[in-house]
């Protein structure tokens, strides 16, 4: 058995007596607040052959990489995990800023991240969708690392380190009410996430200083929404908005991914929710599945509008020129038409953006779409 280790942020309730070693988190908001954030990390023992077998496994005109299944074997692995929260020494009356004394979380866990940016390695940070308890939150966050790393045609010496932020969410199949639950919860997560951006901000900002302007490290921070995730994002924009001064938001990722996004078909229009997100990154990708039923579920079951992980952007000239979607629908197949970005082209195309390949490169194997420049259909191989 190998040990693997997942960073993670959360502002669920954490499980047992002790909250800086806890058996794990809950389907509840910490009692220290919707917005209260605790970091830390986590090691879990897989086999490393069984997971190797996985990110070999050849799919049907779709690359390699069943990461459907490597991550319903790593959540189970979850369920034994040893988790290090991050301890803090924090007064909550009073401004962290005014407490020279104060022991934080997030710097620690930033420390421990400008370490694995200074050896060549990029982080992302992924934030899931409906449906998902912690184990489940992991396992799908530990795969989406391993299939990034052994994606084909990778950098190999560019490592990258996912970064978990997991919200309180039901884990229960149940459609309309654990929907409705996890809708509402996801909206409060937003501002936790928010301010978890404005951590960034001033994480980022300290590096650039101390690095005398340059750019730190070489590397860079993303960030993947899946799902219901990128519901979450708009409200994070909004805190976002809300404590930066000036009228442009601060450049915080390389790149952003939003997969299968539970978020109206609009969401990117001006004046829209997700219409600032190119702000906050140098590109942004939409990756779309026509044929995702849990798209469909959310449309049609939930008096949803049409939803942008199935159809794409409603009006794509409306989208700003950093913007760029994906029909993922000719290459993904079966039970994985939600959870595409686990595995298979979509995870290397993924990982070509977090490498800096050009949106046209023809290793992409994608075709333009109308003869426009930002929207590309996936092709079979």
């Amino acid at each position: 058995m190998t040990e693997y280790t997942l960073y993670y942020a959360t502002n669920r309730k954490h499980i047992g007596i002790n909250r800086w070693r806890p058996e794990g988190y809950g389907n509840k908001f910490s009692d220290d607040g919707m917005e209260n954030l605790r970091f830390g990390q986590l090691t879990l023992e897989a086999d490393e052959k069984k997971i190797a077998k996985l990110l070999a496994k050849k799919l049907r005109g779709n690359g390699c990489g069943d990461g459907e299944k490597l991550a319903e074997y790593l959540t189970g692995c979850a369920k034994t995990a040893r988790i290090d929260a991050y301890e803090e020494v924090l007064r909550a009356d009073i401004s962290d800023k005014a407490q020279p004394d104060a022991k934080l979380g997030s710097q620690a866990m930033f420390a421990d991240l400008k370490a694995c940016m200074e050896q060549r390695g990029d982080v992302l940070v992924f934030i899931h969708g409906f449906n998902t308890s912690w184990p489940d939150a992991v396992g799908s966050a530990l795969a989406l690392q391993l299939a990034l790393n052994a994606a084909e045609q990778a950098d190999p010496n560019r490592h990258v380190r996912v970064v978990l932020f997991t919200w309180p969410s039901d884990g229960l199949a149940l459609p309309f009410v654990s929907y409705k639950s996890d809708r509402s919860e996801a909206a409060g997560s937003g501002y936790a996430v928010g301010r978890g951006f404005l951590k960034v901000r001033d994480f980022l900002a300290d590096l650039h200083d101390r690095a005398g302007g340059a750019k730190p490290c070489g590397q860079n921070i993303h960030l993947l929404c899946h799902s219901m995730g990128s519901y979450l994002l708009q409200f994070a924009l909004r805190r976002l908005d809300a404590f930066t001064p000036g009228s442009a938001l601060p450049r915080l990722f390389g790149h952003v991914f939003l997969c299968a996004a539970d978020v109206n078909d609009n969401a990117l229009e001006p004046g829209q929710p997700l219409a600032r997100v190119h702000e906050i990154a140098d590109n942004v990708s939409i990756y779309h599945n026509r044929s995702d039923m849990a798209m469909v579920v959310s449309d049609y079951t939930k008096g949803n509008p049409e939803r942008l992980g199935r159809a794409g952007a409603a009006r794509p000239l409306l989208l700003h020129h950093k913007v760029h979607q994906i029909d993922c629908t000719p290459i993904v197949k079966g039970i994985v038409e939600h959870s595409y970005y686990l595995g298979g082209r979509v995870n290397a195309d993924m990982r070509q953006s977090i490498d800096g390949l050009a949106q046209d490169d023809s290793l992409r194997k994608r075709v333009a779409v109308n003869n426009l420049t930002n929207v590309w259909r996936m092709v079979k191989e």
